[in-house]
């Protein structure tokens, strides 16, 4: 959308949506289907993940995991984009499984380390969408929003 702005060395996936004015510093990269709000202003080298959501006038310091929805200044974490998802074609069952990945990382209390280890259990079991949570762990450089 108009005056949006993507720095030197960015890198933006297929499906994602920038509305008015929002800004990427250099080597910023920005995965498939994410939606970054109005005035949302990402941080040099962040990470946003697949399928994410950024409120409007977000600044995001910090990687955003897929699947995850943030707000304010500086942003923390929300919830997910279970609306997104559902206009995607995600079937319940995977939006629920996704809501537990959060929960593991945002609710349980557990440190990061801990909380990927009991997501990459659900991985190897064969939570596919779980093993894209656990990949964006393991190539986050700034450490996740939380």
């Amino acid at each position: 959308m108009c005056y949006v702005h993507i720095a030197h060395d960015c890198i933006v996936g297929n499906h994602c949506i920038l509305a008015n004015a929002a800004a990427l510093a250099g080597h910023a990269h920005v995965d498939d289907h994410a939606i970054l709000g109005g005035y949302s202003l990402v941080h040099q080298f962040c990470k946003i993940g697949a399928h994410a959501f950024t409120a409007m006038g977000s600044v995001i310091n910090r990687d955003v995991p897929p699947y995850t929805m943030v707000a304010g200044e500086y942003a923390e974490p929300k919830g997910i984009n279970s609306e997104g998802l559902k206009r995607r074609g995600f079937s319940p069952e995977r939006i629920a499984s996704i809501k537990r990945g959060f929960r593991t990382i945002y609710k349980s209390g557990l440190p990061l380390a801990e909380a990927r280890a009991e997501l990459k259990k659900a991985a190897e079991a064969g939570d596919a969408d779980l093993a894209l949570l656990v990949d964006f762990i393991d190539r986050s450089e700034r450490s996740l929003i939380r």
